[in-house]
Parts: structure tokens; C-alpha cells; sequence
């Protein structure tokens, strides 16, 4: 059964049913249960699929759905009759024909299956449920857990998967064409519960999500370990967050893990296996030289007229975009190069190549995003891509790239290998904008570039998440990476992670290794140096760990070490070598690791009862989140209505930054006075230096004012500030503390003079 054959069942349904709650066509799936350990930053989880035939025919029930990329999905298994049936993995073809074969005969059959196309859609297909029978199918998964720049740990249930647009005739047979009923929010048939338990050995300070929670019941009284659970009766139809706060996460570690036993013990499961994980302690260092070609690649497809979130009043994606797009101009140093890209059905971009950085070109640029759209139809992201990969080199200037979509690509692999074909001359900053944000594209690009990945959702603002990515690409790179063992006599190691090439000041470094020989009898220990150049300098990690590997009956750093290999091979199946498939069916079969190229199948032979006629095809509606007439359309390749045109608003913060100079500084006129909410005589009268530059003057009263009523927005000023203060020091020099002094008197401001590095 593949998805094409489904696509055919599934597209009559949709005709005939429409909305399935509205036609009141029964949904064979009642509910979602998860049960979710996480233990310091690994998930292990576990999702039960509850299904009742309430219809008078056999039925085929399927399921497509989203999950994080980094899942290792390592078990799938159904309960019926108290009887429990466990999936075996194979080839996916292979399992196709035994599912296809097990419907035919009468049995009972399961199928799990990660999409073709896209690493983070999977599909589960249960075929031949009786009239009055129950089913559960569970389906178990590993994940790694980001880490928020404010500390928190990130775990996600998505629930969201919106239309993603074809790239190709090949991503046809992609499970996201299948056309399921798709249901506004709080309208889904199927309700989620969730129980969650959390432990770490430096205590929990809180859990926070976008969800109702029940309150949280600490189980130790040093808070190393705590439970949560979800409201009851609440609907799937929004991605599920959770944050979670530990009191120290910045500590590195190395985690040993012992292997399978009945394995060969040098197998990739059999021997044991080892997570290394660093948070390099890299001291801030600004480049001596302004250097770097930045290009900003804007979706501007119909889904970005979208709300960012389902709060009240929520920004819309495009003009959340816009303010990003500023302030990201406003932050580039001089003497750099820019462009910016939009793209959507088709592309358009500001400049025909690369141009640079000065005060011309920058109010070009920020007259164009005023005045930009959610107006370009579909996500057509390869062609865009591939004019700038194509353009020439700026000696001196390596290309950063920073991709702003909502994701909605069915065929991620063959974006993922373009952006890989072009990892030597780039680096990739990709942000997901919403709910249903493809994590199979946004990480993977970032991921085979050595760039970062984002994701905006709830809450969050592209803005400050954009602006954190730029200090990145603006810090100086780190070098000369290398990972030196200190084992005992007679233990060797093999890395299992591909080779690090970037470092990022703040960021988790994680990494995989196996442990093969003779592990020591008596109790040892080991240590593991992480050693890299920075400007010249060099620097060092070590972290010591005891060499007793522990049992974990999930196999969580096998599994997420056998996902890592995949990952780094698989790039789907029109885009990866037949030695590189061989590779990857190797390593997820021995590990028991679903991959594009595997299926989970389970039949129930003892059913045997032969159907009559063709089995009643039932697929489980999903929710979307597209609220604007606009975006609620399903992404085509033709143009969609124009909605209303977003300004920059009355967003006092948003008006001052648009009035900054590319040079940092701002300039004196009636204007900058509304916005500090003054006039210009009072301003140019209180000025202590009237024979100086009125720049120097504006600029000191614009950086106080940003201190005292952009406080929480700090990081989204910060390098446009910097800008600023290098500004002031180059023509102001000794007259700043006098400057600062008027400016807190007139503003009546209690700004220290530290701000401007004095």
C-alpha cells in the first residue's frame, strides 16, 4: 500500500465528506494518549493511537501526521484483544507488499512509515478493522532536545500540518498530497492526554507551555525529579510546548550506554555506545573587520498573511517579517554587501546582485520592505536558492544566508541537497515561521551548511531569534575542531557524529561515539578534550566520566546515534547514492531506527476473516492554522488575492530604529523629537555642545531611550547600538559624558554612562 494508492481512496472521501465532523462521518480515531520521560536533555516517548470501528463495514483508517525531524522512531506496536503484536521493520517496499498482501487474505495489518520526501511526515495505516473492534497502535520515539538561548529545554508534540506546495512531479506520491479533511481549530474529533516525567541531577525549577497544565508535583525533595500532566478533554489542535528549566544546564557531560546483549559486541548496537555533550565556554570577539555578503530570503507566499500565533491580536507573519527585515538592515556593519530575496510561486529580489552596505542602499532597501506582501502565491524555495548559489563570490565576503519560511515544502530533500551541494561557500541561518513549520527543512538546511535553526511559535518573535542568528554570523568563527580520547589500555573509539566544522558562541555541542575492546573490570574513568582555535588562540574543554556503562531498556544513545547516521546519509530516495541506501538500511535495521528507506509492519493473523468487497477508506482529519482569507487557501502556483498592506505600524520602537543612519548614528528633525515625545526647539536648546556635530547629540538621546523603554527587546537593538556607541567614539570622544548627562536630564533618565563604554 503506498501513498499513491491512497491519494486515489482518499481524494473521493474528500469530495463526498467535506469537513468530517460537518457530515458526520465517523473518525475511527478517539483519542491521543503520550506518556513522555525526559531525562536531563534526551525524550523518550511513547504515543498511543486509540481507534473504534463505530461503522457497520470493515474499515482502512490512516493517519498522516508531523513529528520532529531529530525523532528516532524505534518501536510500533498494536494491542488488540489484550493481545499485543509487535511491528517488525523492513524494507519499505518489501513491507508494503506484506501489508498489501495481509489486507487481501483477511488478516489485519499495521503500517508506520516515514514520508519519502520529507523526514518529519509519517503516516500510519490500519487496515481491516472490523465493525465494533478497538485497536491501539503505539509508536515509540528518542529525541535530543534543543536548547533555547534563555536556557530552556524545548520538547514539541506537533499537531499542525498545513498544504505544503510540490516542488516536483516526483513528490506526487508524497503522503502530504493525500487530500485529508482538515478542520479548523478546537473542531478535531480525537482528544490528546499526556503524562510527563522529567528528572535531572541539578533540579527543576519550573515547566512552562502554551498549553494547560496540571500543577507541578516535584517527586524528590531536591527537585531532581517532577511530573506534569495535561488538562483533560483538551484537543489536538495546536502543536504541544513544553519549556523546561533546569537550575544549571551549561555543565558538560559524557553519558555511557552498554549495548544490546545477543549482539556482536563491535556492532553498531552491540558495543557500547557513548553521548558526548559540550557547551564551549567561547568569550565574545567581535571580527576586527566588517566583512561577510548577507542575503535575506523572505517566504512571501499567501500563508505568510497568517497570524503568527492563535492569541488575540496577533502580529501577521509578513509584517512580523518586515520588522525583522529592518532591523536586520539597520544592524549590518558598514562596509559589508546585502540583498534581499522574496520569494513565493516566483521570486523577486531588491538588487540584481549583491550590493554594498552604505546609506543609498540601505534606505533602497528599507523603502522596498515597507512595502512588501504575502503576495507571491506558493513556496517555490529551489529556484531563488539556486540563483544565488550561482552568483559570483565577493572576495573577502563569505555568503551567510538567512531563510525565512512557514516550511511548507513537500519534497525537503532535494532543498536539503541543494543547500549541501553549497555548503563549502555559505552558511545557512533557517527560521520556521508558525505551527506546522517543516523541521525536516529548517533544521536540515542549517544542519549540512553549519548554520543555526529556529523555530517561532507561540510567543516568540522572529525578530529577536533573527537578530541572535546575525550575532552569530557577525561573531569570528572558531577553527582547527578536534576531540582527543583518554581511555584505559585496550578500549578504543570510533566517532559515530560527522565531523563538526562550526561552533557557535552559547550553543550545546552534542556527539556520538561507540566504545569498542575490553572495558575495564574495576572502576575507572575516562576524559574527553574538545580543542579549537579562536583568532589565533587556543582553547580547550575537558570533561572526566566514569567508564560504567548503564543499562536503558530504549536504548536512547544507540538510537539517536544510529539517527544521527542516517541523517547525515539519507537524502531521500531519488537523492541518495545506492551505496549510501545500502549504508542506511544497514544501520536502521540493526538499529531498529525508522528512515525513509524502512517501514514498521505488524499483521494479526489470527483475524482471518475474509472481507467483502473493498474496504471502507477513512482518513483521519488534521488541523490547520491559517485564519486569514488570504492564507486559508491551499498554496497553488497561481497568484493569490492581494490582503491588506502592513506598514511598520505606530510601533514607537519599530519608528525610531527606521530613522537610524547605516552608519549608527541619527540625525536631528522634528520627526526623532515625536518619538521621544518632545519637540525640536526643547531638543536643540537643551544640547550641551551647540558648536558640535547634532548627530552626536540625537544619537546619545536615541541610545537612552532605547535602554529605558526597550528594556525587554534588549536583544534586538543590541547590535544596531553597538553601531552607535562605535559611532559616537570616532566623533564625539570626550564629549560624551557631558552629552549623556543632558540627555538623562531631558528625558529624565537614570542611564549610567556605562552604556556608551565609559
Amino acid at each position: 500500500m503506498n501513498c499513491k494508492t491512497l491519494q486515489k481512496r482518499a481524494v473521493t472521501m474528500e469530495h463526498c465528506c467535506g469537513l468530517i465532523t460537518g457530515d458526520k462521518v465517523p473518525v475511527p480515531l478517539k483519542n491521543i494518549s503520550v506518556a513522555l520521560s525526559i531525562e536531563e536533555f534526551v525524550a523518550d516517548v511513547s504515543v498511543a493511537l486509540n481507534y473504534e470501528n463505530e461503522e457497520e463495514v470493515p474499515v482502512e483508517a490512516s493517519f498522516v501526521f508531523p513529528m520532529d525531524e531529530d525523532s528516532a522512531v524505534y518501536s510500533f506496536e498494536a494491542l488488540v484483544d489484550d493481545k499485543k503484536i509487535v511491528a517488525e521493520l523492513q524494507e519499505k517496499t518489501q513491507a508494503h507488499s506484506s501489508y498489501k498482501n495481509a489486507i487481501s487474505q483477511g488478516h489485519q495489518a499495521y503500517l508506520l512509515e516515514e514520508d519519502d520526501y520529507s523526514r518529519d511526515v509519517f503516516s500510519c495505516n490500519i487496515g481491516n478493522l472490523l465493525p465494533g473492534a478497538k485497536v491501539g497502535v503505539t509508536l515509540r520515539y528518542v529525541q535530543e532536545l534543543p536548547l533555547e538561548t534563555d536556557g530552556a529545554l524545548r520538547y514539541v508534540l506537533p499537531a499542525i500540518l498545513n498544504p505544503r506546495y510540490q516542488l516536483s512531479e516526483q513528490s506526487e506520491n508524497s503522503c502530504l498530497n493525500i487530500q485529508t479533511p482538515m478542520v479548523p481549530s478546537g473542531d478535531l474529533p480525537y482528544t490528546l492526554s499526556m503524562v510527563a516525567t522529567i528528572t535531572s541531577q541539578h533540579g527543576i525549577e519550573r515547566v512552562q507551555s502554551n498549553c494547560s497544565l496540571s500543577p507541578i508535583q516535584y517527586l524528590a525533595d531536591d527537585k531532581t525529579s517532577a511530573q506534569i500532566s495535561l488538562a483533560e478533554g483538551h484537543k489536538f489542535d495546536r502543536d504541544l510546548e513544553l519549556l523546561i528549566y533546569y537550575s544549571e544546564v551549561h555543565s558538560p557531560s559524557v553519558a555511557v550506554e552498554m549495548g544490546m546483549q545477543g549482539m556482536k559486541p563491535d556492532s553498531l548496537m552491540g558495543a557500547p555506545s557513548a553521548m558526548v555533550s559540550f557547551y564551549p565556554d567561547i568569550p565574545e570577539v567581535k571580527s576586527s573587520k566588517a566583512c561577510g555578503e548577507f542575503v535575506f530570503l523572505m517566504d512571501r507566499s499567501g500563508s505568510m498573511e497568517s497570524p503568527m500565533n492563535n492569541q488575540k491580536n496577533s502580529q501577521l507573519r509578513i509584517e512580523a517579517a518586515k520588522e525583522t527585515l529592518l532591523l536586520l538592515l539597520k544592524s549590518l556593519p558598514m562596509g559589508c554587501y546585502f540583498n534581499i530575496y522574496g520569494f513565493g510561486s516566483t521570486y523577486e529580489k531588491f538588487f540584481p546582485e549583491s550590493v554594498k552596505y552604505t546609506q543609498e542602499t540601505m534606505d533602497e532597501a528599507v523603502g522596498r520592505v515597507k512595502d512588501l506582501e504575502a503576495d507571491l502565491g506558493g513556496t517555490e524555495i529551489l529556484k531563488p536558492l539556486r540563483k544565488i548559489y550561482k552568483a559570483h563570490s565577493i572576495p573577502g565576503h563569505p555568503l551567510q544566508l538567512f531563510v525565512f519560511t512557514d516550511g511548507e515544502v513537500s519534497d525537503t530533500f532535494t532543498v536539503i541537497n541543494e543547500v549541501q551541494l553549497n555548503s563549502k561557500k555559505h552558511r545557512c541561518f533557517s527560521f520556521g515561521i508558525g505551527e506546522g513549520a517543516s523541521t525536516s527543512l529548517i533544521k536540515g538546511i542549517a544542519r549540512v551548511s553549519g548554520g543555526t535553526a529556529e523555530f517561532i511559535t507561540g510567543k516568540d518573535r522572529i525578530q529577536t531569534k533573527a537578530l541572535g542568528s546575525l550575532k552569530f554570523a557577525l561573531n569570528c568563527s572558531m577553527d582547527d575542531f578536534s576531540l582527543s580520547w583518554d581511555l584505559p589500555p585496550g578500549l578504543l573509539v570510533t566517532m559515530l557524529s560527522p565531523e563538526q566544522t562550526v561552533i557557535f558562541r552559547g550553543q550545546r555541542l552534542i556527539m556520538y561515539a561507540q566504545l569498542t575492546g575490553t572495558m575495564p573490570e574495576v572502576e575507572c574513568s575516562g576524559e574527553v578534550c574538545l580543542k579549537y582555535t579562536l583568532q589565533g588562540r587556543s582553547l580547550e574543554n575537558r570533561v572526566a566520566f566514569p567508564l560504567q556503562p548503564k543499562t536503558n531498556a530504549s536504548f536512547a544513545i544507540h538510537r539517536l546515534a544510529a539517527k544521527s547516521l542516517i541523517q547525515t546519509k539519507d537524502l531521500g530516495s531519488h537523492e541518495t547514492s545506492k551505496s549510501a541506501k545500502e549504508d542506511i538500511l544497514n544501520i536502521s535495521i540493526q538499529s531498529g531506527v525508522l528512515s525513509s528507506l524502512t517501514a514498521f509492519i505488524a499483521i494479526n493473523k489470527e483475524l482471518n476473516q475474509p472481507v467483502q468487497g473493498p474496504l471502507t477508506h477513512r482518513d483521519i482529519p488534521r488541523p490547520v492554522t491559517y485564519t486569514s482569507p488570504c492564507a486559508y487557501k491551499v498554496k497553488t502556483r497561481h497568484k493569490p488575492p492581494v490582503c491588506a498592506k502592513v506598514g511598520f505600524g505606530e510601533n514607537v520602537f519599530v519608528q525610531l530604529v527606521s530613522l537610524q543612519k547605516a552608519n549608527g548614528s541619527w540625525e536631528l528633525h522634528e520627526d526623532f523629537a515625536k518619538i521621544l515625545g518632545t519637540n525640536l526647539e526643547d531638543i536643540m536648546a537643551a544640547n550641551p555642545a551647540k558648536d558640535g556635530d547634532p548627530s552626536a547629540w540625537a544619537t546619545v538621546l536615541a541610545v537612552l531611550w532605547l535602554h529605558a523603554n526597550g528594556k525587554d527587546l534588549k536583544c534586538e537593538w543590541e547590535l544596531l547600538e553597538r553601531k552607535a556607541v562605535a559611532w559616537l567614539h570616532a566623533h564625539a570622544g570626550s564629549f560624551i559624558p557631558m552629552l549623556v548627562q543632558a540627555a538623562n536630564n531631558i528625558l529624565k533618565l537614570p542611564v549610567t554612562p556605562a552604556v556608551f563604554g565609559l
